[in-house]
């Protein structure tokens, strides 16, 4: 089981907050500094205002996780439980004032405030309202019409529409004719097809709706399967490359419109992301498994916190070496290992699967290529999303 050391859970209503292990102990401290050997400078207000939110949500996440400790201690099946001494030295807030400092801080609190996405999700709750109307690729392996589009509901127009209620006239939901239009009709007969097939009820048809009604586009086709390195092969930066993983010119080209100096790029469609050196060389590139969703935003984003180990917003698996760099109204989303179970440290999946859409809105990546991203991808490190 991963240690607290690296980070602590909050289990509260369902969600889990993680305190960030950016915050690393000032040099020779070991504890939290509840005393100082000289006294220091007076701190501006703004200072003791910062200090004083993050003490409390470090009082309030440290509260949770003595509880949790607790209970994991009652059911482990390893010798492994949390060690609260080592949470505590993970949290000490460095006394000098520097702008670094501040922005580790501010990650801290973000990252204590929403849980870290992955599981499974609310079909709408996760869909971002910018994202309703992108085209995705139109191709099906059958040359059947697909949706067209990330998701499409109520008020929606276009053969995408007409694809979905042809779809649905077939499994015998929709009894209209076909009019290219997201009606009051068409709304019903989805959510009926939804509740008849154990999917998230809401009307909103996306990915995982398309997929059942086979009317999403044939994923597969896009993703790019590159021959497993030699045994012992790295990368140019000395990491040892994954099954999943090439580096120079055995890499794939990046995707147009990725961005220029140094970086990393994540293409969704491709579930592929490199590793760009300052020059645009390609240090790396390796598959993950993204989200089934689609809830990754595409753009120009930034790492703003990090996490040894962190938890799903459900409790229920272990994220190792979490990179965040986009927060939605739910949630993080952002790189990780593949995630392990809590009950029994087994894996989600195995390193065959990358290159699936698997996980509730994080990057799932093979182990050597999660700590290759742990080293590159520090707080601020821009990350393309295509």
């Amino acid at each position: 089981m991963p240690s607290a050391r690296a980070s602590s859970s909050v289990a509260s209503r369902g969600m889990t907050a993680t305190v960030d292990s950016q915050l690393q102990p000032a040099a020779g401290d070991g504890e939290w500094p509840f005393h100082e050997a000289t006294p220091a400078p007076r701190r501006p207000r703004g200072d003791d205002h910062r200090r004083t939110i993050l003490a409390v949500a470090v009082v309030a996440v440290l509260g949770a996780a003595m509880i949790g400790a607790v209970v994991t201690a009652d059911n482990a099946s390893t010798p492994d439980t949390l060690a609260l001494a080592g949470v505590v030295q993970d949290v000490v807030v460095d006394d000098a004032t520097d702008p670094a400092a501040d922005a580790a801080a501010d990650g801290a609190i973000q990252a204590a405030a929403l849980p870290d996405l992955e599981g499974e999700l609310g079909q709408n709750e996760v869909e971002p309202a910018a994202e309703v109307e992108a085209e995705v690729e139109s191709e099906r392996a059958d040359g059947g019409c697909t949706i067209g589009a990330l998701s499409i509901r109520l008020g929606a127009t276009g053969a995408g529409v007409t694809c979905l209620q042809e779809a649905l006239a077939e499994e015998g939901f929709y009894t209209a004719t076909p009019t290219g239009t997201f009606d009051d009709a068409t709304l019903r007969a989805a959510m009926q097809y939804q509740e008849a097939n154990g999917l998230f009820v809401d009307g909103i048809v996306g990915r995982e709706s398309a997929i059942e009604l086979n009317i999403w586009p044939d994923e597969e086709s896009l993703v790019v399967h590159t021959p497993p390195p030699p045994a012992g092969a790295m990368d140019s930066m000395g990491h040892p490359l994954s099954k999943v993983a090439s580096t120079g010119s055995a890499a794939p080209p990046l995707p147009e419109n990725s961005g220029s100096g140094r970086r990393v790029v994540y293409d969704r469609a491709g579930q592929r992301v490199w590793a760009v050196s300052s020059d645009g060389a390609i240090i790396r590139s390796w598959l993950v498994s993204g989200s089934k969703y689609m809830n990754e935003m595409p753009g120009v984003h930034e790492v703003y916190s990090r996490s040894d180990v962190s938890t799903a917003w459900n409790g229920k698996a272990w994220l190792p070496q979490m990179i965040r760099y986009q927060k939605t109204d739910i949630g993080h989303i952002g790189f990780h290992a593949i995630p392990l179970h809590v009950e029994d440290n087994s894996p989600y999946q195995t390193w065959e699967e990358l290159g699936q859409r698997l996980s509730g809105g994080c990057q799932r990546q093979a182990n050597e290529d999660a700590a290759f991203m742990w080293e590159f991808a520090q707080v601020g490190t821009t990350v393309v999303v295509t």
